[in-house]
């Protein structure tokens, strides 16, 4: 199948599981369409058992996707950027402080707890290198699916900048750990010094390179008022700025998340005969949500590569218990710390412990271990606590928090 057929077939399927989930089903989209590729996926499963061809078609089509990157370095430097630019910064900058909580200490703590917790439950049957690999890839929220469900629930402004502030910048930390536990996995034992530098280095600079970026940017789109031209610099940003740290070896998705809101930092004051504001915010908006849903088609259609085994089972049942069991402690604990410093500031428990989604992230790093550090169950692991978090949990906010609101009105 050439690519531009796997093309059509993607934004196809996207828009047909979207008609279905919003008309018949009353789903958010996005949930809807992962709900459905996976029992479509089922479904052709176990149709294969009958009819050889069937898995045969189905293995072609998957060997013909590099899910890992397509993701990586194809969507997540347009999503992120998306996401990070139609942030609110007000809200952002006063949540700033559990913010960094969240996004520092909370998943480096999660990195030890969940990996700890992998390797008791499998009573010892999984490596501990391998469960501290495994630790590093899942325990960062993954800021395409909570954005996208931030966008349809009544979440207070404070609690999305917090949640959302949160899954934009802990990826950077994530993948400092995780390329840390792959490489002293392969033999490399880094000191902890190394380790400090390393995500200074990654992370210091990926922020002065996003906000160098956006300033350069900012300057060229005052140049002219042309909103077509203005959005054109805007994706040069999101895509230049992301390949160029990776050339750096810097953290190139911390870098597309600096990169939008410095540019929107720079240019919000500016009036819209100098910027179009509202052409660019449209703009993205669009590319997030049809980005959004073909994500969720790719995530369905991983369940026919995923070898679904007994160990891999085991090993996601396991990781739905460790990783909800774990955020819900470290986010009280680091809630419980931030009101000792700053009292004035409140946040929710629930949003945030059961807010915390995982999605494709998590999958492209897991796609990327090699096969002898475990990543047949690693990877069959991360797509059950994906699937789990993403239908089960996404698709509950709106309910649950429709019943609490509805509680509190009554009483």
């Amino acid at each position: 199948m050439s690519t531009l057929a796997i093309l059509s077939l993607l934004f196809a399927t996207a828009a047909i599981f979207g008609l279905v989930s919003a008309r018949w089903l009353r789903l958010p989209i996005t949930v809807g369409t992962m709900l459905l590729m996976v029992l479509v996926s089922s479904a052709l499963i176990l149709a294969a058992t009958r009819d050889p061809g069937i898995h045969r078609w189905a293995a072609a089509l998957m060997q013909q996707i590099d899910f890992e990157k397509l993701i990586l370095h194809g969507m997540l430097p347009l999503l992120l950027f998306a996401g990070a630019s139609l942030l609110d910064l007000d809200q952002l900058a006063n949540e700033g402080f559990i913010v960094s909580l969240l996004s520092i200490a909370g998943t480096t703590f999660s990195f030890l707890l969940v990996s700890l917790l992998m390797h008791l439950l499998s009573g010892g049957r999984l490596p501990w290198m391998q469960c501290f690999i495994f630790g590093a890839l899942i325990s960062p929220t993954d800021p395409i699916a909570v954005l996208e469900m931030l966008r349809r629930t009544g979440i207070p402004r404070r609690i999305q900048a917090q949640l959302a502030g949160e899954s934009l910048f802990n990826d950077g930390i994530g993948a400092v750990l995780f390329i840390t536990m792959l490489a002293i996995a392969r033999g490399n034992a880094p000191t902890p010094w190394y380790i400090g530098g390393l995500l200074i280095a990654q992370a210091g600079g990926a922020v002065l390179l996003g906000i160098g970026a956006a300033f350069v940017t900012s300057l060229l789109m005052r140049l002219l008022d042309s909103y077509k031209i203005d959005i054109l610099f805007t994706i040069a940003l999101a895509f230049g700025g992301y390949v160029l740290a990776g050339l750096l070896h810097l953290s190139a998705p911390l870098e597309a998340v600096v990169a939008g809101i410095a540019l929107r930092a720079f240019n919000r004051r500016l009036p819209e005969t100098c910027i179009a504001h509202e052409q660019i915010d449209r703009f993205w908006e669009v590319i997030d949500e049809i980005q959004n849903s073909v994500l969720f088609v790719l995530l369905g259609l991983e369940a026919m590569a995923v070898a679904l085994d007994s160990v891999a089972i085991r090993s996601g049942i396991s990781a739905i218990i460790s990783v909800n069991i774990v955020r819900l402690g470290v986010v009280a604990l680091l809630l419980a710390i931030a009101r000792i410093y700053r009292p004035e500031r409140r946040s929710s428990l629930f949003v945030l412990t059961w807010g915390g989604l995982r999605g494709g992230l998590s999958i492209a790093l897991a796609l990327s271990v090699p096969e002898a550090f475990g990543r047949s169950w690693i990877v069959g692991a991360t797509y059950l606590v994906v699937v789990f978090s993403i239908v089960i949990q996404g698709g509950s906010m709106d309910w649950i928090l429709r019943t609490r609101k509805s509680r509190k009105l009554a009483a």
